[in-house]
């Protein structure tokens, strides 16, 4: 059974955490509907009727998850969610009116980690934020593993280090190459099935999207991103490379080890 709170190691024991998300819709009863079920199913819920509330909001509190209207009076959905993106690593799931495809695919560029296309049911909202929640690093993540570096799951490719407990990725020098936490969870599919073929449809299903026309090119878009940090020429790829017609593979040295 699903249970709508993320647990944390702190000092050695367990604390849970209330998963925290913020609805940003301009239109009064759908925001409300979304804030209540939501509510109804264990999270904690903030609501904001346009952006300038919503930024007032996050700068006063933490979350987890933001469901952000993209056609909102003022600031849409999409500046707001680029801002929240430069500022935290909250998860972000759009809404978009049917039929603007190319809003969805803006807001995946932008490192969103899902979208919601109105008019939709309150199961499939509640469906996608259990999806998103799941991949979210736990606000005291950091904290916790302090106790527990030494159990801590890394790998290394090339001169980088992925730190999967942190959900990081950093390069020769130390320095931490700043990823969205969509970009972090292709990685980490590709880099525990290195050197194997995987088709578009198995990355999506590996990263709980819902396979179809729009999570193929979520998948490819995500990949262009990656492929900007990590190699060192992204037209002429050494570690992700496309196998023409049939998907993509991460190409990992017999040396490159845990």
């Amino acid at each position: 059974m699903f249970i709508p709170n993320l647990l944390s190691a702190e000092s050695g024991s367990e604390t849970i955490v209330k998963a925290h998300i913020i609805v940003v819709e301009d239109e009064p009863d759908l925001r409300e509907a979304v804030a209540e079920y939501l509510g109804a199913s264990g999270y904690d819920v903030a609501t904001a009727e346009n952006a300038a509330e919503a930024r007032n909001l996050i700068e006063a509190q933490s979350f987890h998850l933001a469901i952000l209207d993209i056609a909102m009076p003022g600031e849409d959905g999409l500046s707001l969610g680029r801002w929240l993106r430069s500022k935290t690593q909250t998860g972000i799931i759009y809404a978009t009116a049917a039929g603007t495809a190319l809003d969805r695919i803006v807001g995946l560029e932008l490192g969103a980690d899902d979208y919601i296309v109105k008019p939709f049911e309150l199961r499939e909202v509640l469906a996608r934020v259990r999806s998103v929640l799941r991949r979210v690093p736990q606000p005291t993540a950091p904290q916790a593993a302090k106790a527990e570096t030494g159990t801590r799951r890394f790998m290394n490719f090339g001169g980088f280090r992925a730190d999967f407990d942190g959900r990081l990725v950093t390069g020769a020098n130390g320095a931490v190459i700043e990823m969205a936490k969509s970009e972090f969870d292709v990685l980490e599919v590709f880099l525990t099935r290195a050197n194997r073929l995987l088709t578009r449809s198995a990355i999506s299903e590996a990263i709980g999207f819902v396979e179809d026309a729009e999570s193929s090119r979520a998948v490819d878009i995500r990949i262009m991103r990656l492929r900007k940090k990590i190699e060192a020429d992204p037209a002429n790829p050494k570690f992700l490379r496309t196998v023409r017609g049939e998907g993509y593979i991460f190409s990992l040295p017999t040396s490159d080890s845990n």
